[in-house]
């Protein structure tokens, strides 16, 4: 049996604003500069194509509509022609991707918050919506369903991944536990606008060390950075917007080890790239202690069942050929 070795990255930076063909050229720029230094996984921010809402939580609904149909204008399908650069590149770089998009639905207006997860052959393999927006965040995209929570066999290993505030929904994380991810990666948004006594950094922080603790794997947070652009493309409508959206401690970006423990040092609001050596068979050891999926379990007591049949809209009946 095969134990894998290898170098990943994590990237915290804010998109291209709105902006889809400049947002994945930085990606790309990011993903070059991971290859050049030895990595072969890469993760970036949730949808980091190309914006995130945060008129949600700063404007009301009725100020924050003109926005929603820009982010809708600049929301992707997975098979859009602007998306072939990435793939090209995760090929040429020989580099496993997992990136937020702003997905385009069949209908006008449907956006799905979703990770994508793409093999070192440019191949889309599989992708995560998140399966309840959250807060203000529900103004915006529409939920996903139990078909998108898998596990994905990588060259690098088993990889999942839930974006931002799913990580705390223990149920979703122990599903993709059971289907032997070993590889996690959650990545959020900066959240300045939390409440006063909430310390984003620190709750990103807490929910992968657990996640990590209770799986013995290895987890990889990617969070965003709030640009000076993002800022000022609000400004008009919003003009105490650097009271508001400027605060520290709103963004963690790094790795944590099958024992719960930060390796390295990791990335608090500042934007940039970090790395970590991941050796898979430090998952081992630790599941001596505490194996949710086997020893230190009672299944016959515990028993979780989940619906992962994609969402039907609609059901067609003819009758008359009954």
């Amino acid at each position: 049996m095969e134990f894998k070795k290898f170098k990943a990255a994590t990237v915290q930076t804010a998109p291209v604003f709105l902006n889809v063909e400049k947002t994945i050229d930085k990606a790309i720029s990011f993903i070059k500069e991971a290859h050049e230094n030895g990595a072969k996984l890469i993760a970036f921010p949730e949808v980091f194509i190309a914006g995130y809402p945060y008129w949600n939580w700063i404007m009301t609904p009725v100020q924050g509509s003109k926005w929603y149909e820009e982010l809708y204008k600049n929301s992707v399908a997975v098979n859009d022609t602007a998306m072939l650069k990435l793939y090209k590149a995760a090929k040429d770089f020989d580099m496993n991707i997992v990136i937020g998009i702003n997905e385009r639905g069949d209908s006008y207006g449907e956006i799905y918050n979703t990770n994508l997860i793409i093999d070192n052959n440019g191949n889309v393999i599989g992708k995560h919506r998140k399966l309840v927006p959250t807060w203000a965040e529900k103004l915006t995209w529409t939920s996903g369903d139990g078909s998108s929570l898998k596990v994905y066999d990588t060259e690098v290993g088993p990889v999942g991944t839930l974006a931002c505030g799913e990580n705390t929904n223990t149920l979703a994380r122990f599903t993709l536990l059971s289907q032997g991810e070993l590889i996690h990666i959650a990545n959020y948004i900066s959240l300045p606008v939390a409440p006063p006594d909430y310390n984003m950094a620190e709750a990103i922080k807490i929910r992968a060390a657990a996640h990590s603790f209770e799986g013995k794997l290895f987890t990889i947070v990617s969070c965003s950075t709030i640009s000076q652009e993002i800022k000022d493309a609000l400004r008009n409508d919003v003009p105490n917007i650097d009271e508001l959206l400027d605060r520290k401690n709103s963004a963690f970006s790094g790795f944590i080890g099958p024992n719960g423990a930060v390796i390295g040092e990791p990335l608090i609001d500042e934007e940039g790239i970090v790395y970590a050596d991941i050796d898979l068979s430090k998952c081992i050891q630790p599941k001596q202690m505490h194996d949710i999926l086997g020893h230190y379990n009672r299944f016959d007591i515990f028993d979780l069942r989940v619906n992962v049949a994609p969402t039907r809209k609609i059901t067609f009946v003819d009758h008359s050929k009954e």
